[in-house]
C-alpha cells in the first residue's frame, strides 16, 4: 500500500507540458497594429514584451523564462488569421495573448477554439469573449463595450434626461456593440432621445464629413465610439466647428498621450468618458504603491516612454495578470489548465486598476472586470467623479 501511495504521489507531482511550454520556456504568441490605422495601440505589445523581459530578469516563472512572440497584424483580419496560424503551427505557441481588436479577435476565434488553444485576456471588450459554453477557449480582459456604454446611457437619463444624443461609430462589430448598448440602456426612450446614428470605416484617412453631418442634426450630445486616431479627429473637428454638445467618448480612445493631447487640450475639455485603470497622467497616483511599481519599470525597462499613455497601463496590467495565471498552473502547463487557473481568479488586483476594482472570473463568468468609474477631462488629466458601477450600472 505504501509503495502504491508513494507512486500515486510521485505520479501527481509529474511536470504536464503541451506544445510551446517546457522545463525552460513558456512560448506565448500575441498579434498587435504595429502598422495601419489601429497603429496607436502597438504600444501595449511592446509594453508586454518589455514586462516579461522584466519578468526573465527576475528568473521567469517557476524557473521557466517566456517567450513573448509578437507579429504585426495591421489591424486587418485576414492579416491576423495568418499570424496566428503562424504561430500556432510553426512557433508553437502554448497560447495566444492579449491579441488586440475586435474584428481581429471575430477572425481567429473559432480556428483557436477548434485547436484548443487559449485565447487568453482579449484586447477587445467585445461581448462574445464571455461564452464559455460555446467559446472554452475564449476569455476576454475588458469591461465589454456593451456594459460601458449601457453605462453611459443610463448616466444620460439620470442626469441629462431630455438629451438629444448624435453617435458616432466605427462601423464593425466594435462600434456595432456600443450602438447596441445605448440603445439597451436607454430602453424605450431610445428612439425619443437618439437623433442620428453616424458610421465611418476604421479606413477612412479624416472623419470631418461625418462629424459635420452630427452637427448639422444638431443634438446636444455627441457619443463618440471609435478607435484612437478617429477619437482624436472627433473632438478636435467638433471644437473647430464651433460645436459644443456634452461629448462621451469610449474608454478605449480615451488616452490623454494619443487622444485628448492631440485632439488638443483645450478642445477637450468637459468630455467624458470611464475608467477602471489609473491614469498615468493623475499625480493622485504618484505615491500609490502599485503605480510607483509601475513607473520603476517603465524607467529601466521602457525609459523614455509616455507615462500618460493608457496603451502601457493596459500592457502592464493584463501581463501581470497572465503571470499570475502562469504561476498558478504550477508545473501543470497545459493548454486546459491554463484556461481552468485564467477562470479561477478570486479579487485579483494588479498594480494597474482602480480602488475597489477587482478581477473575478469562474468556468461559467469570462468577464475579468466588471466596475467602472465616471471620468471628466479638466485641464490636462482626467477626474473621477462618482461612484464605482458595475454591470448592471447600479451603485458598488
Amino acid at each position: 500500500m505504501a509503495i502504491t501511495a508513494f507512486a500515486t504521489g510521485a505520479a501527481l507531482a509529474q511536470k504536464k507540458y503541451d506544445a510551446g511550454a517546457s522545463d525552460t520556456e513558456i512560448r506565448i504568441g500575441n498579434t498587435s497594429p504595429y502598422s495601419g490605422p489601429a497603429s496607436s495601440y502597438g504600444v501595449i505589445g511592446k509594453t508586454e514584451e518589455a514586462f516579461f523581459k522584466m519578468i526573465n530578469d527576475k528568473g521567469g516563472i517557476n524557473g521557466r523564462k517566456i517567450k513573448f512572440i509578437s507579429y504585426d497584424d495591421g489591424y486587418s483580419p485576414p492579416k491576423t488569421v495568418e499570424q496566428v496560424r503562424k504561430l500556432v503551427e510553426s512557433d508553437e505557441v502554448l497560447l495566444v495573448f492579449s491579441s488586440i481588436g475586435t474584428p481581429t479577435n471575430s477572425a481567429i476565434q473559432k480556428y483557436l477554439n477548434s485547436q484548443k488553444v487559449p485565447q487568453l485576456f482579449v484586447a477587445s471588450g467585445a461581448k462574445k469573449w464571455d461564452d464559455p459554453n460555446n467559446f472554452p477557449w475564449t476569455m476576454g480582459f475588458l469591461l465589454d463595450f456593451q456594459t460601458e456604454a449601457q453605462i453611459y446611457a443610463k448616466w444620460l437619463m439620470k442626469e441629462k434626461p431630455d438629451a438629444k444624443i448624435g453617435i458616432l461609430y466605427q462601423n464593425d462589430d466594435f462600434g456595432k456593440e456600443y450602438l447596441r448598448g445605448v440603445k439597451d440602456g436607454l430602453g424605450a426612450k431610445a428612439s425619443s432621445m437618439i437623433m442620428m446614428e453616424e458610421s465611418y470605416e476604421v479606413s477612412e484617412p479624416s472623419i470631418d464629413s461625418h462629424i459635420i453631418k452630427l452637427k448639422a442634426a444638431n443634438p446636444d450630445v455627441l457619443m463618440i465610439f471609435a478607435t484612437i486616431k478617429s477619437g482624436a479627429q472627433a473632438i478636435k473637428r467638433t471644437a473647430e466647428l464651433g460645436w459644443k454638445p456634452l461629448q462621451i467618448i469610449n474608454n478605449g480612445a480615451s488616452f490623454v498621450s494619443s487622444v485628448m493631447k492631440p485632439a488638443g487640450f483645450e478642445n477637450a475639455q468637459g468630455v467624458l468618458s470611464a475608467a477602471y485603470a489609473k491614469d498615468g497622467a493623475d499625480p493622485q497616483w504618484n505615491d500609490d504603491p502599485g503605480m510607483k511599481r509601475v513607473y520603476e519599470f517603465l524607467d529601466k525597462y521602457m525609459p523614455g516612454a509616455d507615462k500618460t499613455d493608457g496603451g502601457i497601463i493596459h500592457g502592464y496590467g493584463v501581463s501581470q495578470t497572465l503571470v499570475k495565471v502562469l504561476e498558478m498552473c504550477g508545473d501543470d502547463l497545459t493548454r486546459a489548465n491554463v484556461m481552468k487557473q485564467a477562470a479561477s481568479l478570486r479579487d485579483y488586483a494588479p498594480d494597474t486598476l482602480l480602488p475597489g476594482v477587482k478581477i473575478n472570473t469562474s468556468s461559467t463568468s469570462y468577464a475579468p472586470i466588471t466596475q467602472l468609474r465616471m471620468q471628466r477631462f479638466k485641464g490636462d488629466k482626467w477626474e473621477l467623479f462618482g461612484d464605482l458601477l458595475s454591470r448592471d450600472a447600479q451603485r458598488e
